[in-house]
């Protein structure tokens, strides 16, 4: 399993400063709810399947094979 960056810097720098201001939380999301902490829940529980490749919900982090 390896999980890498989103090769497009523009995208990891508006996520970053989204989950700065909103504290550690998803941008992407609404509400602060403990899920929603990078890397949030939804996440963590895919890179669990061996068969799972893609982006996390807000395409900061994605799982290759």
């Amino acid at each position: 399993m390896k999980i890498t960056l989103n090769p497009d810097k523009e995208i990891v720098n508006t996520i970053r400063e989204g989950l700065k201001a909103k504290g550690g939380y998803c941008p992407c999301r609404v509400g602060k709810k403990e899920e929603y902490k990078c890397m949030c829940k939804e996440f963590r529980e895919q890179i669990e399947d061996d068969n799972f490749e893609g982006y996390c919900h807000c395409r900061l982090f994605y799982k290759s094979k």
